[in-house]
């Protein structure tokens, strides 16, 4: 399971030991892809009250939190409580300021639906073992946007590290 209270407190510690508010660690986050910010102007840049209220939301998606996680330069599975399933090297793709870290949610529905068929279960089968509905899983195939939880529970059941889903995107 994703702690993401855990995860919450690390980005804010880190913010907090910068001397940062709420806006300018947006803006810090942001800039991370400062070259591709100008190519791309129609881009919604994140808003430093949104992020403070992540931890009353209790939940965010898997292509937002890449912006945390690069920032801290820690991979989502430091964030995971037990059990845990040793998927190898976690680290994240190193990205420069041409790019942002993207979520390929279409190649991690291809890696579970390729396994739920070695496995020879059913989409609902495996959706009780992870603890969703079967449509959160196949809407993974056209989704742009899921959840963190969903995401690594994902890949913890196909043990596998997130970083094999994540790759740089330049558009």
């Amino acid at each position: 399971m994703f702690d993401f209270d855990g995860f919450v407190d690390a980005f804010d510690a880190e913010r907090r030991s910068r001397g940062l508010n709420w806006y300018e660690f947006a803006d810090d986050l942001w800039d991370q892809s400062v070259e591709l910010n100008v190519r791309r102007p129609n881009d919604h840049c994140l808003c430093g009250g949104a992020i403070s209220r992540l931890r009353g939301r209790g939940a965010a998606s898997c292509q937002y939190v890449l912006f945390m996680l690069r920032w801290l330069g820690r991979a989502p599975e430091e964030f995971l409580i037990d059990p845990v399933r040793a998927v190898g090297d976690t680290r994240l793709p190193q990205v420069g300021p041409d790019s942002r870290l993207r979520w390929d949610l279409s190649e991690l529905h291809a890696a579970l639906n390729d396994q739920r068929q070695r496995e020879d279960l059913t989409w609902a089968k495996l959706a009780d073992e992870l603890g969703c509905t079967p449509s959160r899983l196949t809407n993974l195939r056209t989704a742009r946007l899921a959840d963190m939880e969903l995401a690594m529970r994902v890949t913890q059941w196909l043990s596998r590290p997130a970083a094999a889903f994540i790759h740089p995107a330049q558009w």
